[in-house]
């Protein structure tokens, strides 16, 4: 079997990366990070030019109609320039939840405005997938939701909201509703935001089939993280590689040293076949729907533990230099950092995945 990128795939990586060295260069990047603004609008508006927001919407509702491999390739892409773009929440999961669990006409509303990029959509579903924490939690009650919910990806700057209640069952909220307050949250990761969403009562709009589609966003969720994972780790190796092909040490190249080059080598070792398995999870996200939750956990947990490890060892090829502010690394370190934590970390996904499998009770 030719398990491969199509043409089509290995074009819309190439005109990505284009776009993103001309819209979101280091500078740009740290302007984003030192600053105080949810969304940066330059960077939305060219990703909308491109169709990204629209990548999982299908083309009647003026989407690209494409499947989750290629959410993933830009969700790389994206991780690979620590572009600060909503994407995870604002074009997959909110997307994902109203076109398979949104009624036609919450379809009809809503789908064609997050294509076009129109509205921004943030996503809350931490508590029903990774478990509550400090009283965090959403209750519905008669077309209102009540409680808080913490890390919701995409929240600040949003103008809709997906939510799940404690039973699994999502939700419509208009953000714009006096009852809603989204309260940016503090995190390692400076390049996106993520936020505490406190309703009080907030008029609310159930999806249609709200509660079945829960696992498939957990899923699609712990497949993108991947992504961003392995974008990430592929930035800072070739980072770690370049630096060691033009710094110089007792008058020769530290490339040239043999402890430098095995890690380097034991970096991209490390890191290849974790590409396979991520393509292979977002394959089977549409195609193999029986083994989908199984490999999305394996893709994830597998990810966190790679990508920690490039992070600290590309840091360490650059030594000194490496753990200040001059070349940036920090910015995909802590990138990894919050990825390898959001919606559960490996230790987590791995009991996960030995439930799914009758390992675990």
């Amino acid at each position: 079997m030719d398990f491969a990128l199509s043409a089509e795939q290995r074009l819309l990586q190439t005109s990505l990366a284009g776009v993103l060295d001309r819209v979101a260069p280091l500078e740009r990047v740290r302007a984003f990070a030192d600053g105080n603004k949810s969304i940066a609008r330059d960077i939305w508006a060219a990703l909308t030019e491109l169709g990204a927001p629209g990548v999982l919407i299908d083309e009647a509702h003026g989407g690209l109609g494409l499947r989750l491999l290629d959410a993933a390739l830009i969700g790389e892409a994206l991780a690979a320039a620590a572009a600060p773009a909503p994407f995870l929440g604002a074009a997959v999961l909110a997307p994902l939840a109203i076109a398979h669990a949104g009624s036609p006409a919450q379809q009809d509303a809503w789908l064609p405005r997050l294509a076009a990029g129109e509205v921004i959509a943030g996503i809350a579903i931490h508590e029903a997938v990774a478990g509550a924490r400090d009283g965090a939690g959403v209750t519905a009650d008669a077309g209102r939701l009540t409680g808080t919910s913490l890390f919701a990806i995409d929240a600040p700057g949003a103008d809709l909201l997906v939510v799940a209640d404690h039973s699994g069952r999502m939700h419509l909220v208009e953000v714009g509703d006096d009852n809603v307050e989204i309260i940016p949250l503090t995190t390692i990761d400076s390049t996106r935001r993520v936020g505490e969403v406190r309703l009080a009562g907030a008029r609310s709009e159930p999806l249609a089939a709200g509660k079945e589609i829960l696992p498939r966003l957990r899923d699609a969720a712990f497949v993108m993280l991947a992504a961003d994972m392995l974008g990430a780790s592929q930035t800072m190796l070739g980072k770690a590689v370049a630096y060691a092909n033009e710094r110089r040490q007792f008058g020769r190249l530290i490339g040239s040293f043999q402890a430098v080059k095995h890690l380097c080598a034991e970096m991209a070792a490390e890191l290849e076949p974790a590409r396979a398995l991520l393509w292979y999870a977002a394959y089977a996200f549409d195609a193999a729907p029986d083994e989908a939750s199984l490999m999305a956990a394996h893709a994830k947990a597998h990810l966190a533990e790679i990508s920690r490890f490039i992070a600290r060892t590309a840091t360490e090829v650059h030594g000194g230099i490496g753990f200040t502010d001059l070349l940036g690394l920090h910015l995909w370190f802590k990138r990894i950092g919050l990825d390898r934590q959001l919606l559960g970390g490996p230790e987590r996904l791995r009991l996960h995945a030995a439930r799914l499998q009758g390992l675990a009770a």
